[in-house]
């Protein structure tokens, strides 16, 4: 009888620890598989950072390009009228100057009524320039940050 006991506990054992055995790798191959599909999703999710980010530089650089090219813009256009290349003028109201309503004609050379036109000190002209340069980058950082939501909210 203490064999017949013996014999079964040893069997017992035996398919319990089979059992287990069975159990750890049942386990183990889940965990596989879960860090496997971790993997997989921080791939992916990198491949959408590396994405992102080239379409930033290549953002940033086009929005460079056009800040740089409208300053470079603006340095000729005071340059032309620091020497007095370029002069800015207004076109004055004939009803406030005492005209008769009826316009002047035009010279050959342009579209401009010269007798309604008065030239602009060339430190206010500068000036002017100075204004419309800093609405002009800030229209320019505008796009650049509205193109930049767009990417975002489709990418989402």
């Amino acid at each position: 009888m203490a064999i017949a006991c013996f014999s079964t506990w040893k069997v017992d054992a035996w398919r319990y620890g089979k059992q287990l055995a069975d159990m750890r790798a049942a386990h183990q191959t889940e965990r596989t598989n879960l860090a496997n599909a971790n993997s997989e999703q921080i791939l992916a999710e990198q491949g959408k950072r590396l994405a992102l980010e080239q379409w930033l530089a290549a953002s940033d650089q086009s929005h460079y390009r056009v800040l740089t090219d409208e300053k470079t813009k603006q340095a000729r256009l005071r340059d032309r009228l620091a020497t007095a290349d370029l002069r800015l003028s207004v076109q004055l109201d004939a009803a406030a100057t005492g005209c008769d309503g009826m316009q002047a004609t035009t010279s050959t050379g342009g579209v401009v009524y010269g007798a309604h036109r008065a030239q602009l000190d060339p430190a206010h002209a500068q000036r002017i320039i100075g204004i419309t340069s800093d609405g002009d980058q800030g229209l320019i950082a505008l796009q650049a940050c509205q193109a930049y939501a767009k990417e975002i909210s489709s990418t989402q």
